[in-house]
């Protein structure tokens, strides 16, 4: 079922009598639960005409390096194959999305594409819209309730959020019926960027190889359904309790594949439902109140990725410790390297570092951290954002932008007023080991190559 909800006309051009229909593939690196694949297939199953679906590699999508590529690259071969499976043909381009689209667009009858929420996922389809001669139909498929259904503001905090979600929740989550094009599309005569071989692939673009891929984590709905049956037959069960303890492996890992869109929140939250299980509360709340909570953030909020999009309390309180004597200043090099005097903290570092994603209670003290070192709330601000973007996987994502906007105050609340922090809160190591054994985390790390 495609809710007419999910459905948004981004122009106002008339229906062409093109040679085919195109699906701009942007945000829904996937075949299987695509709301706009879907509704792609049924408008041209209504034309009777061929279905083509088209993705544009840029060389410039910010702050992306060698690492992501190379994620979203493993993916985008799988997807490939799985459309060349239902009779459809994919077209790769080793060039911006939204200038390529364009052209493909005057032998369109019409194009539909998936929806995005940073602020250059906007701008493209802005771009788009402008300069089609046909229409082009935004179908949103990668939160499990459309982002406008919610809430016409930015929300405060998930307490102010949550039952706004919960009150669509029944309309929404429910399955989506896959269809076949009845017009096979394979033999559409168009060049196309080979991802055949990834290797020569990723050679041939000219992106920042700064921070090589990672071994611990491949890309692909495949990889991604595999970590999900993982996580539902051995960890759900206890995840209420033991999520929080980066010494335990009990998390579902679906992030980085939920930022590439390799997998869909719909289907996830579908899968987990079914586990009859006492984690499924938890792992919703995480799933799609505290998700579509950062979609909301940075859909309403213009200012997302800078310090200026904490809340008056957090930015005043701030203001008014910023002069306080520091424990400990460290320079962005430092803070890189993981050569600070903090071994829980250099250990959150080069996890993330090697293995491409931090564990998430770990996140949260990463991020006071640099509060707490910073010469300037900005500064922290900025290198918290800077390094989460160029090592996680799932970085340069909503949830990323929100989750060190939080360490600054972002849907929180004040709390006691502290040195440095003012009423922001604060952690330490002391609350690490209550939780776990820190320094069997610092062990692990230690050994992780």
């Amino acid at each position: 079922m495609i809710q007419k909800e999910r459905i948004k006309v981004l122009n106002q051009e008339a229906l062409k009598k093109g040679n085919y229909v195109l699906y701009w593939m942007q945000a829904s690196q996937r075949t299987g639960c695509n709301h706009a694949l879907e509704y792609a297939i049924i408008k041209a199953n209504e034309l009777i005409q061929p279905l083509l679906v088209f993705f544009g590699i840029t060389d410039h999508f910010p702050e992306a390096n060698e690492r992501h590529y190379t994620f979203m690259i493993e993916g985008l071969k799988e997807v490939k194959d799985s459309l060349e499976e239902r009779g459809i043909r994919m077209m790769i381009q080793h060039q911006s999305p939204e200038v390529g689209v364009v052209r493909l667009s005057k032998r369109a009858s019409l194009v539909i594409v998936d929806r995005g929420y940073l602020r250059i996922q906007r701008q493209w389809r802005e771009y788009a819209a402008q300069r089609m001669s046909c229409p082009l139909i935004q179908v949103e498929g990668d939160v499990v309730v459309p982002i406008e259904e919610v809430s016409t503001k930015e929300e405060y905090a998930a307490a102010t959020i949550r039952s706004k979600i919960h009150k669509k929740l029944d309309h929404y989550l429910v399955p989506l019926k896959q269809k076949d094009p009845i017009v096979d599309s394979r033999s559409l005569d168009v060049e196309s960027f080979s991802i055949e071989n990834i290797d020569q692939a990723l050679s041939k673009l000219r992106i920042d190889r700064r921070v090589q891929r990672v071994r611990s984590f491949r890309g692909g709905t495949k990889e991604a359904l595999r970590h999900l049956d993982i996580f539902l037959e051995g960890k759900l069960d206890r995840y209420p309790e033991l999520r929080n303890d980066p010494t335990l492996d009990y998390l579902s890992h679906m992030s980085p594949y939920l930022h590439f869109g390799q997998i869909s929140p719909l289907s996830i939250a579908l899968k987990v439902k079914q586990a009859k299980s006492p984690g499924i509360e938890a792992f919703l709340e995480e799933l799609i109140i505290r998700r579509e909570l950062s979609m909301n953030f940075v859909f309403y909020n213009e200012t997302y990725d800078s310090f200026d999009a904490i809340p008056g309390w957090a930015k005043k309180t701030l203001m008014a410790h910023r002069k306080d004597k520091k424990p400990y200043l460290y320079t962005a090099e430092e803070l890189e390297k993981a050569a600070t005097h903090d071994p829980y903290w250099n250990a959150a570092q080069r996890e993330m570092v090697i293995q491409g994603k931090m564990h998430g209670y770990m996140r949260m003290y990463w991020g006071k951290k640099l509060l707490e070192w910073g010469k300037t709330p900005e500064e922290a601000f900025r290198i918290a954002l800077t390094l989460n973007n160029k090592y996680e996987l799932d970085g340069r994502d909503p949830n990323g932008f929100a989750g060190v906007a939080w360490c600054f105050g972002k849907h929180d609340r004040p709390w006691g007023e502290r040195p440095v922090f003012g009423n922001v809160r604060y952690m330490n190591d002391k609350g690490l080991k209550r939780k776990f054994d820190a320094d069997q985390y610092v062990k692990m790390m230690n050994q992780t190559q």
